[in-house]
């Protein structure tokens, strides 16, 4: 599947303004925040995001390290850490992840601020870019660092829809943005994994094939837990008429002997996003 090729296309004006907005702030900016989705560490990067951002100190945070597989999570770690990254593995719900940002935000910055004090000024605001795809946790992010809800989140892509610059007690100023995205999907594993997890509207892929993806992800890497919610036995092919038939009858979607397909597949997506499932990774080849 890595190898297909898809055409689609995910690019909402706010996206590119976001994009020449924070361009145009860059200089502004001393250190940034850029968030991934553990369960998808490879699908939820943003792609040549050193057109953006380009050299500044960064901080790589993959959020919702409590939904995932933490043994290939680690792998994960690891090779972006070999690539130069900073990383921290977080949940953005866990103060002491959050007071682990702030720390390793302010060593990153030592330096600068020395120069500063050398020099008789006073420590500076750190001006910190918070960037990633849409549903990372930016918002939650954002909330926790401030101390209070100022930005709105939702387990769906595109709430963020401005540029603003928000004050935290932490002396610290986080620069908010939306969800960015390229402009299209040249691999459909990629395109399914962002769908699978919400990071992209379910509505502009097929839901059946989002739900037959996640199935085939648990039934290659995790087939304990595909047994365990859907009493599914792993096989090497899985037959998906039986298994929509059995969890249409469970579900009661079936009507004059016909599955509602959709609905049995909406109820697999949910099954992700209302966080039945996890302990995940669905990029597992690094």
């Amino acid at each position: 599947m890595n190898e297909n090729k898809t055409n689609i296309n995910w690019y909402p004006g706010h996206m590119e303004k976001a994009k020449r907005l924070i361009l145009k702030e860059y200089q502004n900016i001393d250190i940034v925040y850029e968030l991934i989705d553990a369960r998808i560490p490879k699908s939820s990067k943003i792609k040549n995001i050193k057109e953006i951002i380009g050299n500044k100190p960064k901080i790589l945070i993959m959020t919702k390290k409590d939904l995932a597989d933490s043994k290939l999570l680690n792998k994960w770690v690891k090779y972006y850490e070999e690539k130069g990254n900073k990383v921290i593995i977080a949940d953005l719900n866990n103060n002491n992840d959050i007071n682990l940002i702030i720390k390793t935000t302010h060593e990153l910055m030592q330096e600068s601020q020395n120069k500063r004090i050398a020099k008789g000024l006073k420590e500076k605001e750190i001006k910190a870019l918070v960037i990633g795809i849409p549903n990372v946790g930016k918002s939650t992010l954002i909330n926790k660092l401030v101390g209070k809800k100022v930005a709105i989140t939702g387990n769906k892509p595109g709430v963020t829809k401005g540029l603003t610059w928000l004050k935290t007690k932490h002396n610290i100023l986080l620069l908010d943005t939306p969800g960015i995205l390229w402009p299209k999907f040249d691999e459909e594993e990629t395109a399914l994994n962002l769908a699978s997890l919400f990071s992209i509207k379910i509505e502009i892929l097929d839901v059946n094939e989002i739900a037959i993806h996640i199935l085939n992800k648990l039934n290659k890497y995790y087939p304990e837990k595909l047994q365990e919610r859907y009493n599914i036995k792993p096989t090497p092919n899985l037959d998906f008429e039986e298994i929509y038939v059995e969890l249409g009858r469970k579900m009661g979607a079936i009507k004059n002997n016909e599955v509602d397909y959709e609905r049995v597949s909406n109820r697999i997506i949910n099954d992700l996003k209302d966080e039945y499932i996890k302990g995940i990774v669905f990029d597992n080849e690094i």
